[in-house]
């Protein structure tokens, strides 16, 4: 079993980069990010994990059951226990999981890929502030065997602990890198010899009519505004078709269904 170290006041200097989640979701946390939860507390602890782990946090009846997999781990971090109610004074509202862990961004990530002719199918996200929606995507991604994800400044951060809920963990070990914009998405798919694909209600192609396309980058754009007029007429544009009736889909579940076709192609 790991070591637990108790924490009765939620002044605790210990604890401090917990404190006040919501406001420093907001300004930032100096390289850090809040992991919530036992799934992606699981994925943080495993080899899989990009990214390392700095404290951890936990309700005392989350530090019985957590303990094996905390002790597990190769090099465990200082471990926290403190109440529900310590927990909710520390951060600033109500903790119902009990479980809490910082993690370390380290160095800006970045992405590589195995070099032409080898298959490559990457996720290209362009302006994205749905933390929801960016979370299922990498989860998407993950389910589909993507190599990674771009995402483009005006994209939110998939480290943001709702995004990295949602992901059930995969935005802690899908590969990302970010980039100016959409036009240095589609510069950096050519310099790796991908086909670019904009996936939109008004493409020119329908999904199920496109050949196998060993090497790919997927462009996703914001429900609503969509991925940009001057960014299509730089790409292969598809579109997955509908009932005469309606013409939108969710745009994480629009990923899921083209990231499969793709895959299975």
């Amino acid at each position: 079993m790991a070591e637990i170290i108790p924490i009765a006041d939620p002044h605790d200097p210990r604890i401090a980069p917990y404190t006040a989640m919501r406001e420093r979701d907001l300004i930032g946390r100096e390289r850090r990010f809040i992991v919530e939860g036992d799934v992606t507390l699981r994925v943080m602890l495993s080899a899989r994990a990009r990214f390392s782990l700095e404290s951890i946090l936990l309700s005392p009846e989350r530090a019985v059951t957590l303990g094996a997999a905390i002790a597990a781990s190769p090099d465990p971090p200082p471990v926290y226990a403190a109440s529900k109610a310590v927990m909710s004074a520390i951060a600033g509202f109500p903790i119902h999981r009990g479980v809490l862990a910082v993690g370390l961004r380290g160095r800006e990530p970045d992405l590589t890929l195995p070099p032409s002719p080898a298959p490559a199918l990457v996720v290209g996200l362009v302006g994205l502030t749905n933390h929801d929606n960016v979370g299922g995507l990498f989860r998407n991604a993950a389910a589909f065997g993507a190599a990674g994800i771009l995402l483009d400044a005006a994209t939110c951060d998939p480290l943001y602990r709702k995004a990295i809920r949602v992901s059930a963990g995969a935005a802690l070990t899908v590969p990302f890198a970010r980039l100016p914009d959409g036009l240095a998405l589609v510069a950096w798919a050519e310099r790796h010899d991908l086909v670019v694909l904009a996936l939109s209600p008004a493409g020119r192609e329908t999904l199920s009519a496109l050949p196998p396309l060993p090497r790919a980058l997927l462009l996703l754009g914001s429900e609503g505004p969509g991925l940009p007029d001057g960014l299509m007429a730089r790409t292969r544009t598809v579109r997955i078709p509908m009932a005469p009736d309606f013409d939108s889909l969710n745009v994480a579940t629009a990923g899921a269904i083209a990231l499969h076709h793709l895959a299975v192609r």
